[in-house]
């Protein structure tokens, strides 16, 4: 099957690939739909990964990662677990995709720091201009003094 396939190799991350050896696969018995055939099958997979330890992230990217994560990890370790579908198999590449996700979002570069500029010229003149014309609107509601 090409589902076995898929969930025996390194999971791609970005620019990096995390080995199949550093991954933990867990299986469990699922919730949900399956009558008679969740009672015996393991289809829930749990997907772990020591983030910690996992060399091939690099030190930059592990760290950004132990940063980002903090609240998702259990002793520097990313658990994912997917149960939508009946099939182990399918689970699995949930769990995969995932797993890689989260990473990808954990590991991404931050955005370039916002550099402050003052306003131009013309920006302060609409600016002043807009205020000048919402104060004429606020005095035009009010009543005219009584004589």
């Amino acid at each position: 099957m090409a589902g076995q396939d898929e969930t025996t190799k390194g999971l791609a991350v970005g620019p990096v690939t995390v080995p199949a050896d550093a991954l933990t696969w867990r299986f469990s018995r699922s919730s949900g739909p399956g009558g008679q055939h969740v009672n015996t099958s393991d289809t829930r997979v749990s997907l772990s990964l020591d983030v910690a330890s996992c060399r091939a992230l690099g030190e930059t990217r592990r760290a950004r990662a132990l940063e980002r994560l903090r609240g998702r990890l259990v002793e520097g370790v990313l658990t994912v677990s997917a149960q939508t579908h009946r099939s182990q198999v399918r689970n699995r590449l949930e769990a995969r995709e995932k797993l890689a996700a989260v990473l990808a979002e954990a590991i991404e570069p931050p955005p370039p720091e916002r550099r402050r500029r003052k306003p131009s010229k013309n920006a302060k003149r609409r600016r002043v201009e807009a205020k000048r014309r919402r104060g004429e609107v606020k005095r035009a509601r009010s009543r005219p003094p009584m004589e």
